[in-house]
């Protein structure tokens, strides 16, 4: 499938991979270095779904195991999607139509493989670097050719190492201008989004 961009008559993007993007909630770390489930954010669900439509993904996923946490994120979606919220902004429903939501990374990986008909390659995010680190310009070549892939961010303080270390990438960190690099999981995924599949600047 091709996904195209265009502005006064010229293309800005073309990419031909589908691209899902998943917020583990589990296994994420804490300041301590404990595994965590970490909770739901409201703000983690409209901001990425947003963002998840503005750069055509196929979807994005919530990727939590604790029933209640499940429920009270259907609840959001359902509000709008079809409750008065829907009525106050068509395009926030627009964003949410991009939400899906799953126990855990294995049970999101079989509906994706299900719904494509292949499994797809995994790329994780990090601020740290790993022996199978690659660029965005990589990443970027890849998207280019037809595929399937979903992008893993990570809340608390990161996703557990037993994961990192079974996908197939991991994404260069983002460097700003100084020693400080916390950037809060909404705006990494802006970034690394428009880097990906944003249209060529450069």
């Amino acid at each position: 499938m091709e996904t195209i961009k265009k502005s006064k008559g010229v293309i800005r993007n073309l990419r031909r991979a589908k691209v899902y993007l998943a917020l583990l909630h589990y296994p994420v770390y804490n300041k301590k270095k404990e595994i965590i489930t970490t909770s739901v954010t409201n703000l983690d669900i409209h901001d990425i779904a947003r963002c998840a439509a503005t750069y055509q993904l196929e979807g994005y996923y919530i990727v939590q195991p604790l029933d209640l946490q499940r429920q009270m994120v259907k609840r959001i979606i359902d509000y709008w999607q079809s409750g008065q919220g829907y009525a106050f902004n068509p395009d926030r429903q627009k964003a949410f139509e991009k939400v899906m939501i799953s126990r855990d990374l294995s049970e999101m990986i079989d509906q994706v493989t299900a719904k494509e008909g292949c499994r797809p390659k995994l790329i994780a995010t990090d601020a740290r670097k790993f022996p199978n680190t690659v660029t965005y310009r990589q990443v970027r070549e890849s998207f280019s050719r037809p595929g399937v892939y979903i992008l893993l961010f990570g809340t608390g303080w990161g996703i557990a190492r037993d994961v990192m270390a079974q996908v197939d990438w991991i994404l260069e960190p983002i460097y700003g201008a100084g020693d400080y690099n916390h950037l809060s999981v909404r705006s990494a995924v802006a970034i690394i989004l428009d880097r990906l599949c944003g249209e060529k600047w450069w």
